[in-house]
């Protein structure tokens, strides 16, 4: 019984090993989602693609500070209308990770920054608009690390809290947004600590 306690407390001291302070933190995510639907007499095509990679300084042995990116590109496509949407994302995160184990680790990611999107619509006849949208944003999404082999990794979460701005140009609207979507989402990425 002394034994199994002790490799426990062995095994549990080297997942606080895990990621020690001094090292640099790189990763990311990147998703792309591609959809046709066909209807009797036309078809509409939609494509989505982020990548958003994060590099932080791990200061602490449990927290990490750094600077997070993100790079987002739609279109839709229904034969009569054309939407492009670019937009991207600057900021700086914090994290706080908690090791459960040797494998599993539990993390907390608070990101902060600015973000901008750019909307294109081609219509019928060369009918054109755009719009331009400024804005703030910030959340907090919980995750799991599973360690595979000397901090190279993956990361999973299920969702976040946020809140969001987007101020658009010539007279447009002002939009807010606060979500929760634990459970609606499904993310995986890669990170590695060096």
């Amino acid at each position: 019984m002394t034994k199994k306690i002790l490799v426990m407390a062995l095994l549990a001291i080297g997942g606080f090993a895990n990621a020690q302070k001094g090292t640099i933190l790189v990763g990311g995510n990147i998703s792309y989602s591609s959809e046709k639907t066909e209807y009797q007499f036309s078809e509409e095509k939609v494509n989505s693609f982020t990548f958003s990679p994060k590099v932080g300084y791990q200061f602490h042995d449990n927290w990490t500070v750094g600077g997070e990116f993100a790079v987002t590109s739609a279109t839709n496509d229904d034969g009569a209308v054309e939407e492009k949407l670019n937009g991207f994302k600057i900021g700086a995160f914090v994290r706080y990770t908690m090791p459960l184990s040797q494998t599993f680790s539990v993390f907390a990611d608070m990101g902060v920054g600015v973000q901008n999107q750019k909307y294109k619509e081609y219509g019928p006849g060369n009918a054109f608009y755009k719009s331009k949208a400024d804005g703030v944003y910030a959340g907090v999404t919980p995750a799991l690390f599973i360690n595979m082999k000397k901090g190279f990794g993956l990361n999973f979460s299920i969702g976040g809290l946020g809140f969001e701005t987007l101020s658009y140009d010539n007279n447009g609207a002002d939009v807010s947004n606060f979500y929760f979507n634990f459970g609606q989402t499904f993310n995986i990425g890669i990170s590695k600590n060096f």
